[in-house]
């Protein structure tokens, strides 16, 4: 069940290597090229578009990074590539894009974003574009039912469930409570068949990604490592990092 060794060999930089005061947007192409010149791993989330294209880019709406608004799965990827970014001239890419321009040179941690409504098209899609990628990719996502998708439908690429200890804040909200029970203590393991859990840092340890690590074997990550105190923590109860706001 354990991930390939190249998984955990470096720090992932969450979103590339982005650093919105030096005009470097998470997501965008500037990211990947400073994660690549840093020789770190590469996390990225990918949206499905109104066209089925999959797109790089965190947030379910448009606005936060972006002069324009709008729910992203409701534009077509022609119209999330004009999208206009602040402080940068730079445009979204597609996974296609964003695997042209890798090209192998470091292993990418793809997070598939849901609505946690059992559409599977966004996996379909990646798989279609990782068919013919040779480079060391992985993917993952908090959803249960998109984890089971990378396992039915990207066999070949080793996947791994998001998580956390709790489930109880806002961004949860939106779920029932079954949604959101399903998603504690990594209790799909059997089914879904991660080889790797990204955890979030500051609820390690935890007994669920302990059992995953030192019993069923799985490659453990710790998400978002911002602090001296979070690379302490991911040091004692992990085996990497994803990173944001400094260089390792």
């Amino acid at each position: 069940m354990r991930a390939p060794d190249w998984l955990t060999a470096r720090p992932v930089a969450h979103r590339g290597l982005h650093d919105i005061s030096r005009g470097v947007v998470e997501n965008m192409p500037g990211a990947v090229q400073a994660a690549i010149a840093g020789n770190f791993s590469i996390e990225v989330d990918i949206q499905l578009s109104a066209d089925g294209e999959a797109m790089v880019h965190h947030d379910h709406a448009l606005g936060r990074l972006t002069e324009a608004t709008g729910e992203v799965v409701e534009k077509t990827a022609a119209e999330l590539k004009a999208v206009k970014f602040k402080d940068t001239d730079e445009r979204m890419m597609s996974l296609s894009d964003l695997c042209a321009m890798v090209a192998g040179r470091v292993p990418l941690v793809i997070e598939v974003k849901s609505h946690f409504g059992g559409d599977r098209k966004l996996v379909k899609r990646m798989a279609e574009v990782l068919a013919s990628y040779q480079g060391p990719a992985v993917g993952m996502s908090f959803d249960p039912d998109q984890v089971l998708a990378l396992r039915e439908l990207l066999p070949s690429r080793p996947r791994g469930i998001v998580a956390q200890r709790t489930s109880e804040d806002e961004y949860w909200a939106k779920l029932t409570q079954a949604q959101r029970d399903s998603m504690l203590y990594l209790r799909h393991g059997f089914q879904t068949q991660p080889h790797f859990v990204a955890f979030k840092v500051d609820h390690l340890p935890a007994p669920a990604p302990w059992i995953a690590r030192n019993v069923l074997g799985c490659a453990l990550l710790g998400w978002t490592v911002r602090t001296p105190e979070q690379r302490t923590r991911v040091g004692q109860y992990a085996d990497q990092m994803i990173f944001e706001g400094f260089v390792p």
